[in-house]
């Protein structure tokens, strides 16, 4: 099942359940997305640029979730917990610490990296293996760990 078919059953089934949060969200993914797609000038997107969407709008929840908390907004802190949550539900399955760690390993072996200097180029490298299945800046604070 497509993440665009899962998203129009789970929508659907959100209006039968009356739960307007995960609608309201659902909403705003299905919207974001035909907004890529419309951008490209794709008929469909392909699962990568799904994916590149959704990492896009945890992102954007998570840096306004840090935001209202320092500005102790805690009644907008809560839904966008909530909304975290949902969008949460479309990403693929996280990686753990270890195998964020283990990854950069092997990459920074492929790069022949050595020092800071080549940051870039193991960034570069591995950004696409873990694509939506880790924060960058998880992965940024081990690529700067194993180079030091």
């Amino acid at each position: 099942m497509s993440l665009l078919e899962r998203l129009n059953n789970d929508m659907k089934q959100a209006m039968k359940n009356k739960e307007k949060d995960k609608l309201s969200v659902i909403r705003m993914i299905k919207a974001s997305m035909q907004n890529e797609a419309i951008k490209l000038g794709a008929k469909e997107l392909t699962e990568d640029q799904e994916l590149t969407v959704l990492s896009r709008e945890l992102k954007q929840r998570k840096d306004s979730l840090h935001e209202f908390d320092k500005a102790g907004r805690e009644d907008l802190v809560e839904k966008l917990r909530t909304e975290i949550s949902i969008v949460e539900l479309y990403m693929p399955k996280q990686l753990s610490e270890e195998e964020v760690s283990e990854l950069v390993k092997q990459t920074i072996i492929e790069t022949g990296a050595k020092s800071k200097a080549d940051m870039g180029k193991v960034m570069s490298a591995i950004m696409p293996k873990i694509k939506g299945k880790a924060d960058g800046s998880l992965v940024n604070k081990f690529v700067q760990q194993h180079l030091s």
